[in-house]
């Protein structure tokens, strides 16, 4: 790490970047962006864009499932839940004649409240608390070496599973009778989201995951022309927000997820009028 600090500080003698913990978050927007950029496009196209937000939720519960059964690894609570809930909300959705929104409303609001319930106990949320809006400036080393092997796992994933999502995403009875199995590219695709948020949630934040995924894709969707222009486009966008939002988050001494957010905004916002020409 410390070839890798100095490259960084040859190339980016900005007095921001003079600190190991900016040079930390930097690596891990620059590892967290483009896999959220990816996954974007699936889950706006499926009309999935609340479902990042029920995983988001899930996380607090998954923490005090770790608690209640003494775990010192948060990030396996999380991670094990996070990947059950996402395959419960799925089949639940495929086995019931509600609308999706309103079964990913109701385990989003349960997760939510069960980790509040378990967490809160004795007064001892607090110390939970900063899961809630993230701290990408508290990453550590090891950390970024998570993020790294879960952005090649991912993309790796992304590759095996991205025809069949997209045939599905188009017609689904189409991607049957080409012997797609429609349903497991689904639950493939929602573990792969599930792994996606939970090991990001620390530093992006349970009321800030679901924007950072869904924004920059609904922007380069206004935007594009085609499926690669709109992958492309919508992991650019995601990278320069992140990059953008974390400086200025240095010098406005301020949330760095929040910024992100608001600059994915603005992005998005900007290029809604061109979406209709």
């Amino acid at each position: 790490m410390d070839t890798l600090y100095a490259i960084m500080d040859t190339l980016l003698p900005f007095e921001w970047l003079s600190y190991t913990f900016m040079k930390n978050a930097l690596l891990a927007m620059l590892l967290i962006t483009p896999l959220f950029g990816l996954l974007g496009t699936m889950a706006v196209d499926n009309r999935m864009a609340f479902f990042s937000d029920a995983l988001g939720h899930s996380a607090l519960t998954g923490i005090a499932i770790g608690v209640v059964l003494g775990w010192e690894n948060q990030m396996a609570a999380m991670l094990i839940f996070g990947i059950l809930w996402a395959v419960l909300i799925t089949w639940v959705k495929h086995n019931s004649k509600m609308s999706a929104d309103t079964i990913i409303s109701v385990f989003s609001s349960t997760s939510i409240a069960l980790g509040l319930v378990v967490l809160s106990r004795g007064g001892a949320f607090a110390k939970y608390s900063s899961v809630l809006v993230g701290d990408v400036l508290s990453i550590t080393q090891a950390d970024l070496a998570a993020l790294a092997l879960t952005l090649v796992l991912a993309l790796i994933a992304w590759m095996v599973l991205f025809n069949p999502l997209m045939i599905t995403s188009i017609n689904s009875p189409l991607a049957r009778s080409r012997g797609i199995r429609s349903r497991l590219t689904e639950y493939g695709f929602t573990i792969l989201v599930a792994v996606a948020v939970m090991v990001s949630i620390r530093w992006v934040g349970v009321m800030l995951i679901n924007s950072l995924l869904i924004l920059p894709a609904a922007a380069s969707r206004n935007v594009a022309r085609n499926a690669a222009g709109y992958m492309r486009l919508s992991v650019l966008i995601s990278m320069v927000c992140g990059v953008c939002g974390l400086v200025l988050s240095y010098y406005l001494d301020t949330s760095a997820g929040a910024a992100i957010v608001l600059l994915c905004a603005a992005v998005y916002f900007a290029t809604l009028p061109l979406r209709r020409k």
